[in-house]
């Protein structure tokens, strides 16, 4: 009986493995998810892989009905945050399908036991759980553009005004900086390489940023070459104007948080204030309010 047993588990282990690998070679990897699949895996974690994988069969589905106007814009919206994590376009559907249907399967779990608002919030929550996260690496990432921006452009013009050409300071000062500006610039650098002028070059490095800051700065420089005016002083009146539209955002953050701030004292701080007080006051008193009520 025992033998039986154990052959019955082994065929099963065999029948799982056989049938597992039977689906992963049936399925036809798009493109773009194949190359994610196999260059972007150290980017990613390996539960984000799984995901990828589980939900590449349903990738093609999820963009056909996005649409093509819909895909461009998320296109943009992945430069913008910088393939965060590996994300390509497919990859993004598979992982849209895969939170979708766990999320869907949740809430009709929870539906059947009647808790119907938990199961509405884990539906949403599966649906948008992708935007959310492409939403937020594209804010971390313009942030960290913002902060590094304005002392690149203090050295750059060092560089600039040593004698080098506007060319060789940025690539020169592109190697010694990491992170995200630093891998739009050799992008930017690589396009000119391969042919593009530097004029679309910098237009395609604004539309993948969603920056001000970097509008601003693609703006001025190409306002300098048209005038003539010399790249030194340019980038270094781009930093003083950055340094001041940060200084003016920090005053306008630092003025909304008032009236946050008032209102977590007004509904939070104070009522509990008060309720210690009057616990500090009653239990201090030594009173016994039961038999005064009783009419002890």
């Amino acid at each position: 009986m025992g033998l039986l047993l154990a052959a019955a588990v082994g065929l099963a282990v065999y029948g799982a493995f056989h049938g597992v690998r039977m689906y992963r070679a049936d399925a036809k990897l798009p493109g773009d998810l194949a190359v994610a699949l196999e260059v972007g895996s150290t980017r990613t974690t390996a539960v984000g892989s799984g995901i990828d994988r589980m939900g590449m069969r349903f990738a093609p589905t999820v963009l056909s009905m996005m649409g093509a106007k819909r895909v461009d814009a998320l296109r943009r919206r992945l430069d913008m945050a910088g393939n965060p994590g590996g994300m390509t376009v497919d990859r993004y559907a598979a992982r849209r399908a895969v939170y979708g249907m766990l999320g869907a399967a949740a809430a009709f779990s929870l539906i059947l036991r009647g808790q119907a608002v938990i199961g509405l919030i884990a539906l949403v929550y599966g649906l948008v759980w992708t935007d959310v996260v492409l939403r937020a690496a594209i804010r971390r990432r313009r942030n960290d553009i913002e902060r590094t921006l304005p002392d690149f452009l203090d050295v750059l013009a060092v560089v600039v005004s040593a004698g080098l050409g506007f060319r060789q300071a940025l690539e020169r000062v592109a190697e010694k900086y990491k992170g995200p500006w630093a891998d739009e610039l050799r992008i930017t650098l690589r396009q000119m390489d391969m042919g593009v002028s530097r004029r679309e070059a910098f237009e395609q490095l604004r539309k993948r940023n969603s920056s001000e800051q970097v509008s601003m700065f693609v703006t001025a420089l190409q306002q300098g070459e048209e005038l003539g005016a010399p790249i030194v002083d340019t980038l270094i009146q781009i930093a003083t104007d950055m340094r001041r539209t940060d200084a003016q955002n920090a005053r306008r953050s630092a003025s909304k948080a008032v009236p946050k701030t008032t209102l977590v004292v007004t509904m939070v701080m104070l009522p509990a204030t008060m309720i210690l007080i009057v616990m500090s006051f009653y239990y201090g008193s030594g009173v016994d309010f039961a038999d005064i009520l009783s009419g002890g």
